[in-house]
């Protein structure tokens, strides 16, 4: 009994971050096929398998723009005190895993799994979620990892959520100082625009409401420093004023949200006479 023959008789698209049928089927051929048992349970172990330090891409949120597709690697380790035969795992979002809003499927049959001695193996999968895809709006947020490793003597360990992660809409800003050049102690106008992917339209949408901060950097240094902090209006829409001390770049900063991802602005310099 081994994953690629459990695998290999699903006929499925390699991804499908909306389709949360795919998804169940995939794990219950897992599960029927390859343990020889329907996994009811969240987590169900048989024997001395593990399932640990699990990373998704590299820790940092899955970022989709409003056409584009992101290709990421999640990565876990696997113990049997007989080694790995083989592991795999699947996405989803939802209250449960019985009650599935989206899941993705891996890219590959099952795992990569590399031996790390005789009883731990490191295993890896890539994954493809498209905005081009039925990637809804509403899949937005916190995901989790169901995972599954399978010992040589058939011991394994299914969990349904294994690790969380955010999958997030891009988000950009854009950000410009008038007038230019200015003469010290007079007004400047920053104005700008925050934005984000619609995976539904394909397009990028204003973000209202949001809090933003305008930030300074001194010319000739790196660092930028909060000036203050203001609200996007409709159609996100940015305008602020200051004034004028000394040569430097202003830009706005968007610390994000959970559907959504932190973004700055390239800073627009700006020449005080």
């Amino acid at each position: 009994m081994t994953g690629a023959l459990a695998l290999s008789a699903l006929a499925v698209p390699a991804a499908q971050a909306d389709d949360s049928n795919t998804v169940s089927a995939f794990t219950r051929s897992v599960e029927t096929d390859a343990v020889d048992a329907a996994v009811s349970a969240a987590d169900d172990v048989s024997g001395d398998t593990t399932i640990s330090n699990v990373v998704v891409n590299g820790g940092k949120p899955v970022v989709v723009g409003a056409t584009t597709k992101s290709t990421f690697t999640v990565s876990f380790t696997a113990t049997d005190d007989s080694g790995i035969e083989w592991a795999t795992a699947v996405l989803w979002r939802g209250s449960t895993f019985d009650d599935l809003d989206g899941g993705a499927v891996p890219n590959e049959d099952e795992a990569v799994c590399t031996e790390v001695n005789a009883t731990t193996s490191t295993c890896k999968h890539t994954f493809t979620v498209d905005a081009n895809y039925d990637l809804l709006n509403s899949l937005a947020g916190g995901w989790k990892v169901w995972a599954l490793a399978q010992g040589t003597d058939t011991d394994y360990v299914q969990k349904d959520n294994v690790k969380g992660f955010s999958l997030q809409r891009m988000s950009k800003l854009t950000v410009n100082a008038s007038p230019e050049p200015v003469v010290k102690g007079r007004t400047i106008t920053v104005t700008g625009a925050l934005t984000r992917a619609d995976w539904e339209s394909n397009k990028y949408a204003g973000l209202s409401g949001q809090s933003v901060v305008l930030q300074f950097r001194k010319a000739g240094t790196t660092n930028y420093t909060n000036v203050k902090g203001i609200k996007s209006a409709t159609g996100g829409a940015l305008k602020t004023t200051v004034t004028a001390s000394t040569d430097g770049y202003y830009r706005f900063t968007y610390a994000g949200i959970a559907s959504t991802a932190a973004v700055s602005a390239a800073g627009d310099y700006i020449d005080v006479k």
